[in-house]
């Protein structure tokens, strides 16, 4: 046995800079599974710089001075963030409110529904099935509307939490934009000089990250607005909310549009019944998610992410289980980190060529 972890070390671990990388990976893990939501907003405003700073670059690559195009950038950021608080939230707050209130008058409908199921179907259901199916639903109804009414009871301090992240996430995107130079210059600081690994993954995962965070807000944008508008113009209640729900759910590859699928069609069931419009609004809503997977995610990631379908629903199962919604949101960015650590990691035969390509790269 000793002979065993003897060779898997001198394989993997025999190279100090990968014994700091493990050090490294299992601190940041440590951390977010202690410090999750503590570090939330902090991530968030990650990613957001992320964006804005392509933004902010575009913008110089055009001609404006790097101050202008800073302050460009990061306006339209907060206008925005704000714009879309203040002008969309509300309005999906006030559909959702609704729908709930809508809530008693579907569940009374599907009753109504199943109850003729016996007189149609009598040699697959009985009326007793139907009797106890409908208990069941009544029996764990009964706790989601207890919670629902637990919540909008401690809404108050929730608000309260709410408002600091408005004002944090603007504040720490804004410094992690202009004291980028310094953040990075006192992380290298802490690190040993020499070290190829670590700058061949920040190299790639800079990159990577950088560009999936941009590609996902661009499809995020683009479905989400085409959604709305389309069921705007079919005349589905709750557009607006949705709409939202559907470009979200572009976050979370392959399980989110599946999920999402369930609301849309419940929506055009209890408001039109399995007629033409119905099926108009499935017809629409499935082009868009046609269109989506097979032009604009190839569009958009061609060079961000290159994971397989596999790869990234076990991601996603993994993390989202490990870290809930977090995890979900963020699983094919780790996904890719722990595919650029396996390319990067050193081995005997191969340690020589890495530090032999190590560049200027920075971290």
């Amino acid at each position: 046995m000793l002979t065993i972890f003897r060779k898997w070390y001198d394989r993997y671990l025999f190279e100090e800079e990968s014994v700091l990388l493990l050090v490294l990976i299992s601190v940041t893990l440590f951390l977010m599974m202690v410090l999750g939501a503590v570090m939330a907003p902090i991530v968030a405003a990650l990613i957001l710089a992320y964006l804005v700073q392509g933004v902010s670059t575009r913008m110089q690559s055009v001609g404006l001075p790097k101050w202008m195009g800073f302050i460009a950038a990061y306006g339209l950021f907060l206008a925005v963030f704000f714009g879309s608080i203040l002008g969309l939230f509300p309005l999906v707050w006030r559909q959702l409110a609704t729908l709930a209130s809508e809530f008693p008058r579907m569940v009374k409908e599907v009753q109504a529904a199943l109850s003729v199921l016996p007189d149609r179907y009598p040699q697959f259901i009985s009326e007793q099935q139907i009797v106890d199916l409908i208990a069941s639903v009544q029996r764990e109804l009964a706790p989601a509307g207890q919670k629902l009414l637990e919540l909008s009871l401690n809404s108050i301090p929730g608000l309260f939490g709410v408002m600091i992240y408005l004002i944090l996430i603007p504040l720490l995107v804004f410094f992690f934009l202009k004291d980028k130079d310094v953040i990075t210059g006192w992380l290298s600081g802490q690190l040993p000089k020499e070290r190829p690994l670590l700058r061949r993954i920040w190299a790639e995962m800079d990159l990577q990250i950088a560009n999936y965070a941009r590609g996902k807000a661009i499809e995020v944008l683009i479905v989400g607005s085409v959604s709305y508008i389309a069921f705007l113009t079919l005349g589905l209640n709750y557009a607006a909310l949705l709409g939202l729900l559907v470009g979200l759910s572009v976050i979370i590859p392959y399980v989110g549009a599946t999920l999402v699928t369930i609301p849309v069609v419940l929506v055009a069931f209890f408001q039109w019944g399995i007629g033409n419009e119905f099926y108009t609004v499935l017809a629409v809503y499935l082009v868009i998610q046609i269109l989506d997977g097979n032009v604009l995610v190839p569009l958009l990631f061609s060079e961000a992410v290159n994971l397989h379908p596999v790869a990234i629903i076990l991601a996603v199962l993994f993390f989202g289980g490990v870290w809930g919604l977090w995890g979900a949101f963020f699983a094919i960015p780790l996904a890719t980190l722990i595919k650029a650590i396996m390319n990067a990691w050193p081995v005997p035969e191969a340690y020589e060529s890495i530090t032999s390509d190590s560049t200027g790269d920075t971290l």
